[in-house]
């Protein structure tokens, strides 16, 4: 099976063309919880539907904040609206979301993971699919349309502490007390990402990105173990039920291993945070796979001429290659929306 975008659709989606391969200038630019907590409508849409995974979970409600961004702005992608943790939730456990808190979960003991059936997820996650199905009937024929999972290690982080932490130092605790239980975890975590993924393209996403936000805490050895073996599996399993699938890896915090994640794993696209350097990202990543970011999101809040530079500074240095403009993580809760507004003028009025 291959993925759903048709040639004529390949070719107006611009997103999907630089995954592709293709150079373009303006690149095109999409945003990283672009459906979020800044804009008023997201604010209204979520008090309707009341908890945060009855949001996820109603199919008409996440189309809708979905597409808000879309019509705001113009964005050349839009990212399903879900949040990572919904595989540990269909796998069973207890997931919550507390206002002010972030996150909460029954912390998982590991000797208890076999209890855990990734092929029992489909019942659970049958609104995302629904969803899934309804943007992409709604989108603009150009616009480039992403799912996406967490990445098992970050998963995992949430899984065994219950909640995030600064450090991870839970989930680092257990993968080196007991790397035997943590990697059937891991294992569950990559069967289900792969079930998960494969059926968001079937239903209509155009590529997927993998989230992998804590990749920065560990390592080398338990990088390559817990982040770049995982992830090409999981790439290697969703093409082997759509072949060519375009996958997008972000391992927040690689810094220089993210050249061996992209040799090793085969993702087309990797973002990259705030703190990389262009001139390493310009001689090292953008000839071997595309780049997705790498704006500082405080630029967005502080509006001005620190976004002005700021873009400048990221066209300039990563423009001349394969390029996706987005921030180097999330947009967050306190940004403008005019100032997101301001940063889409820019980038789309830039000239080499």
């Amino acid at each position: 099976m291959t993925t759903p975008a048709t040639e004529g659709s390949a070719t107006e989606r611009k997103v999907l063309r630089v995954l592709a391969g293709e150079t373009l200038f303006p690149p095109p630019i999409w945003v990283m919880r672009q459906a979020g907590r800044y804009l008023p409508e997201y604010r209204a849409t979520r008090a309707e539907a009341g908890g945060f995974l009855d949001l996820c979970y109603t199919p008409k409600l996440a189309t809708e904040v979905t597409l808000q961004p879309i019509r705001r702005y113009g964005f050349d992608a839009a990212i399903l609206f879900s949040d990572i943790l919904v595989i540990p939730d269909a796998l069973g456990r207890k997931v919550a979301f507390q206002e002010g808190e972030g996150p909460v979960l029954e912390p998982l003991d590991l000797a208890r993971v076999g209890d855990l059936d990734p092929q029992a997820i489909d019942g659970r996650l049958a609104p995302v699919y629904e969803a899934v199905e309804r943007i992409r009937s709604t989108l603009p024929s150009e616009t480039t349309f992403l799912g996406f999972c967490g990445a098992p290690w970050t998963v995992a982080t949430y899984m065994i502490a219950g909640r995030g932490t600064p450090d991870q130092a839970p989930a680092r605790r257990a993968a080196l007390t007991d790397p035997k239980g943590f990697a059937q975890l891991i294992d569950v975590l990559v069967d289900a990402s792969i079930r998960y993924l494969a059926e968001q393209i079937r239903r209509g996403a155009d590529a997927v990105q993998i989230f992998d936000t804590w990749a920065g805490v560990l390592d080398e050895a338990e990088f390559e173990r817990w982040v770049i073996r995982p992830t090409k599996r999981i790439v290697e399993g969703v093409r082997a039920i759509h072949s060519g699938a375009r996958i997008i890896g972000f391992p927040k915090g690689a810094q220089a291993s993210l050249e061996r994640y992209i040799r090793e794993t085969g993702v087309d696209a990797v973002g990259v945070d705030w703190t990389m350097p262009a001139g390493f990202v310009r001689e090292r990543i953008q000839p071997i796979a595309a780049v997705q970011g790498n704006l500082d999101p405080m630029r967005v809040v502080i509006g001005g001429r620190a976004l002005d530079e700021g873009v400048d500074r990221v066209l300039e240095g990563l423009g001349s290659g394969r390029l996706i403009f987005n921030l180097g993580h999330g947009i967050t809760p306190d940004a403008d929306p005019a100032n997101v507004a301001r940063l889409v003028e820019r980038v789309r009025a830039a000239k080499r």
